[in-house]
């Protein structure tokens, strides 16, 4: 039957973003929709245009393989075309990685709903949330409402620091999904041989713990730029992995409580405290005194920082909903980070005994 033929046709992948981690990811999808049937080859990929040496990103990394800006020294698979339109990069995908700043979403899903081919799903890789009329909103929830409702989406999330799994380390991750019957295929999708994926049926808990995570990281590093050391870390990574835990519990209460025991949990935490850019740029705010906008654009070479702004989301939920003592750490990385508090003001924990 047609639909019968629809269900075994190859699927086509694309993925929206082409930043650190969209073009990390890409080094083990491209290789994967090349190696198996159940995938077209080519992996359309989303970049937005920018000029880089007098060049187009775009034309770089069609012809030299190469994500120049975002990902230098790593060559990608050939299967991996950049595309710097949108609604092109997007026609006709069944499957649709979305990987790029959270706060670019609101401008980016519109064009793509409607060009994707029908039956499509999403999986999402972006580490934050959303927060409409003083509610939380996931990200995933957010997408699929973007898409006409009509884009079922899943994520992944773990301890993956982009040029690690890029430069072919062993590590792994979490699929998060609703439905048991996309896992294979997401496995398919990513899992490489040192790249090991692990699927749970979830999406609400690995993807609180993502974004919630690199409030932690911003605290850790605060207390490494202060001269702290191993013992001080651990205890930051405790407490935010008790805040992280009651606070999903709290908001999202059918949370899959294996979560915090899988990679996007207590994995994804480890990594982000001790790598990373959150841990790395609250380090320098606090040997330099200078301000986490400035050493953003100084550090990071166009990425954005996402424990600052998830502070923020986190702190406006707790604050609608009467709750800002029960999270100390939270709160107090938003109170450094926006209020001028003074750096120590995360181990306000340790005078409340």
């Amino acid at each position: 039957s047609s639909n019968n033929e629809i269900l075994m046709a190859p699927k086509r992948v694309c993925i929206v973003g082409s930043g650190n981690w969209a073009s990390a990811i890409a080094t083990c999808v491209g290789v994967n929709t090349v190696a198996l049937p159940e995938f077209e080859d080519e992996v359309r990929m989303w970049v937005f245009e920018e000029q880089v040496d007098g060049r187009n990103l775009s034309e770089i990394i069609n012809n030299d393989h190469e994500n120049v800006k975002y990902l230098p020294g790593i060559k990608l698979p050939s299967s991996i075309k950049a595309y710097p339109d949108l609604q092109e990069a997007a026609d006709g995908a069944d499957i649709l990685i979305i990987c790029l700043p959270h706060q670019f979403l609101s401008r980016v899903l519109p064009p793509i709903a409607g060009k994707h081919a029908p039956g499509a799903v999403a999986i999402s890789l972006i580490k934050g949330i959303e927060f409409e009329d003083n509610k939380l909103k996931l990200i995933s929830q957010y997408i699929t409402e973007h898409l006409a409702g009509a884009v079922p989406c899943s994520v992944l999330m773990g301890a993956n620091v982009a040029n690690e799994v890029a430069q072919g380390h062993y590590c792994e991750t979490t699929v998060g999904t609703h439905d048991e019957q996309l896992a294979p295929q997401f496995q398919a999708l990513f899992q490489t041989p040192k790249f090991r994926v692990n699927v749970l049926h979830d999406v609400a808990g690995p993807e609180l713990a993502g974004a919630l995570k690199n409030i932690v990281a911003i605290a850790a590093g605060l207390a490494d730029g202060m001269g702290h050391g191993a013992n001080t870390k651990a205890a930051i990574m405790r407490i935010g992995l008790h805040e992280m835990k009651e606070f999903a519990h709290k908001f999202f209460p059918n949370v899959n409580p294996a979560t915090w025991m899988d990679s996007c949990g207590v994995a994804d935490l480890i990594a982000t405290c001790f790598g990373g850019r959150n841990v790395r740029v609250a380090t320098e705010v606090a040997k330099t005194g200078r301000s986490f906008d400035e050493l953003e654009k100084e550090i990071l070479n166009g990425q954005k920082l996402q424990g600052t702004v998830t502070a923020k989301d986190v702190n406006t939920v707790l604050k609608f909903h009467n709750c800002v003592n029960e999270f100390p750490l939270f709160t107090s990385v938003y109170e450094v980070v926006y209020e001028g508090a003074p750096n120590s003001k995360i181990f306000a924990l340790w005078n409340q005994q």
